[in-house]
């Protein structure tokens, strides 16, 4: 159990990433270090790092910045997110297993407001009415209002029997990364050392334990005995044959 003053590691995350692997290798590395999720939206982000709600969020890059100022901050790209559109189950477009913007040209598109991804040049027609959250898309998508593009796992995340989604090859992916504030602290380091793949005895890492220091006695034995192997000194058996008791005639 943890005390009220305890060290706590919280991290921001947004729809559709699943940090789920990355917090149990932190919980088995850093048991005593509490990691609190919260679950923020994209918009949410820089204003929670830079209010320091959180101290490091997972997020989606660039689009997280356009939405508040976290102050000075560092950033890591993860991986790209494929798009896709999502579309009722009987929609024509389902025929494909994959799409196009071409393919899009001629369709009705909602863009909700907390804007999960961003295309400058977006397809077909913008529906007047924008929806708060990708979530309420959906729920228009499925009433066949309009047609959504989404990262995919935000297609997953709200996935119905009554919807289909396709990648769309040639749209903009979507950019999951890290974003946290200068300078970085102790526990920021450790959890991007775990996203990268350092091990728990990187010399790096909080977790890794420190080689015990050896005492003056033990070095000048190691600095003897490589002295020895090179051959630059005699070995014991040598300096014995060489001082013995000389034999008698």
């Amino acid at each position: 159990m943890t005390t009220p003053d305890a060290p706590t590691f919280r991290l921001a995350y947004v729809p559709g990433v699943t940090p789920g692997k990355w917090v149990r290798i932190w919980q088995e590395r850093l048991p005593d270090v509490p990691l609190d999720l919260v679950g923020v939206t994209v918009a949410e982000c820089a204003p929670a790092i830079g209010r320091g709600d959180v101290q490091m969020a997972i997020t989606r890059l660039p689009d997280a910045l356009r939405h508040g100022d976290p102050g000075p901050h560092h950033t890591i790209e993860l991986y790209e997110e494929t798009t896709v559109v999502v579309v009722p189950k009987d929609h024509v477009l389902t025929a494909g297993d994959e799409l196009t913007l071409d393919d899009l040209t001629d369709e009705h598109f909602l863009w909700p407001l907390d804007e999960p991804l961003r295309i400058d040049e977006q397809p077909g027609a913008a529906i007047e009415h924008r929806p708060e959250t990708v979530a309420d898309a959906i729920e228009l998508v499925a009433a066949g209002i309009g047609l959504l593009l989404v990262p995919m796992s935000l297609a997953r995340l709200h996935h119905r029997k009554d919807l289909a989604y396709r990648p769309v090859t040639d749209a903009p992916t979507s950019t999951v990364g890290l974003l946290w504030p200068q300078p970085t602290g102790e526990f920021a380091d450790e959890f991007i050392g775990i996203v990268r793949g350092r091990k728990a005895t990187s010399s790096r890492g909080r977790a890794a334990e420190p080689a015990p220091k050896r005492s003056a006695k033990e070095k000048a034995a190691a600095r003897r005995a490589a002295r020895e192997a090179a051959g630059k000194i005699p070995g014991k058996s040598a300096r014995k044959k060489a001082g013995g008791r000389p034999k008698r005639r």
